[in-house]
């Protein structure tokens, strides 16, 4: 399934030597513009850590929060935290590091003094959270570019990123999902009144009030009655003009269990074993997520063999709905089972497909590489199967013919 690496560099690099094949060239891309450009920040540091230095020669590529691309030691500037913005260079110098202004043309943003960054890249591994990143956006421009780089495609990250649209590819699929409303920005602005009725109509609380579009519990709130509803929406409004109201599951008093898996492969992929988060918060919010120790990851979760077996399936048949490859992070909410008096289940526990995350947080301490290494794959042995990934997938699309001969 994963190309080995010397095959690889045979195959998308000539070999200086016969002795001494080159190293694959590998630009790590972080930051960006989204409301989740510090945990970009935290991923790339770790990747960039621990990626083999024997098989890889590794270019930091950043974007600040302004959109300006920064490379070499602006970008490792960045990385430490230094978030002012560098000049805007209008001419190209032999300096080692460029700042291009977020109006520059596609190409030109992945350009560098000597030539083309793009052309001498192998692989892209872009470690962007969110907007402008994980949203197809920034793969059109590698498409165009013609340069493999690691994760889902434009189709695959458009619709891991747009929850409505999501949860239609997973309604055709057949995949269990709490019941939801989706609403426009618009919408609510005119008449919140009215979006209230048509939210209380079909839910009932607590609900979950989202932003369409963004990740890591940005945006999100939990709402227990009508009196938190117009602030959460408010919330969520600032973030995008889609937004998405979900059934709590669970009831009062009980809470679900919050489970995920990881996904890895293209045509073929592979499911890790099932893990659990325990919310140091209410749920697993941002602060839960990002600044707060009191949330338990528990892996593998406790589950009978069945119910582990039914959500990896769920997990790779939700990566095929939305088109996903090289990685994503499936999470599920699983309703705790009721017990009469006398202790037996009158109702069995169900399992709901949340969402999926073609991008997640990739820290060595984040859910989605720990997942791995409870599976056998090691954090420095899923980059090096992710970036083969790429490259498999580029060669791929080399088969295919976009223009009439």
């Amino acid at each position: 399934m994963y190309l080995s690496m010397t095959k690889q560099k045979k195959q998308t690099k000539k070999q200086t030597t016969k002795s001494t094949p080159k190293k694959l060239r590998i630009g790590i891309l972080f930051g960006g513009r989204s409301g989740e450009h510090e945990v970009s920040l935290l991923s790339a540091a770790s990747i960039l850590k621990a990626i083999d230095q024997t098989k890889y020669e590794v270019i930091p590529i950043g974007i600040t929060k302004q959109g300006q691309w920064l490379t070499s030691t602006d970008a490792q500037h960045l990385l430490a935290g230094d978030t002012k913005p560098a000049p805007v260079q209008k001419k190209r110098t032999a300096t080692k590091s460029v700042a291009l202004s977020a109006s520059a043309a596609g190409h030109e943003a992945l350009a560098q003094q000597n030539g083309s960054l793009a052309q001498s890249l192998d692989v892209i591994f872009p470690v962007l959270h969110g907007t402008f990143g994980e949203d197809g956006t920034i793969q059109g421009l590698f498409e165009l570019a013609d340069i493999a780089y690691v994760g889902s495609g434009v189709l695959g990250s458009a619709t891991g990123m747009d929850k409505t649209v999501m949860k239609q590819l997973f309604a055709a699929a057949g995949l269990p999902q709490t019941p939801h409303v989706n609403l426009l920005r618009s919408e609510w602005k005119a008449d919140a009144k009215r979006c209230t009725k048509r939210i209380e109509k079909k839910l009932t609380y607590p609900v979950f009030v989202k932003p369409a579009n963004l990740g890591s519990s940005v945006g999100i709130s939990k709402v227990h009655d009508r009196s938190e509803l117009a602030p959460a929406m408010d919330l969520a409004a600032s973030f995008d003009r889609k937004l998405i109201i979900e059934q709590g599951v669970g009831g009062p008093g009980a809470k679900p269990r919050e489970l995920e898996v990881a996904v890895l492969g293209n045509d073929s992929p592979e499911a890790s074993v099932v893990g659990e988060i325990v919310p140091g918060a209410e749920f697993y919010d941002y602060n839960a997520k990002y600044h707060s120790d009191a949330s338990v990851p528990i892996i593998p979760a406790q589950l009978s063999r069945s119910e582990s077996k039914q959500i990896r399936e769920m997990a790779i048949a939700a990566f095929r709905a939305c088109d996903c490859a090289g990685l994503a992070r499936v999470d599920f909410l699983m309703e705790p089972a009721v017990k009469n008096k006398k202790g037996k289940e009158s109702k069995a526990a169900r399992i709901y497909l949340n969402e999926i995350n073609t991008m997640p947080g990739f820290t060595s301490i984040s859910m989605y590489p720990k997942l791995w290494e409870a599976s056998g794959v090691p954090y420095k042995e899923l980059i090096d199967r992710l970036i083969c990934l790429a490259a498999e997938r580029h060669q791929e699309k080399q088969q295919t013919t976009f223009a009439r001969v």
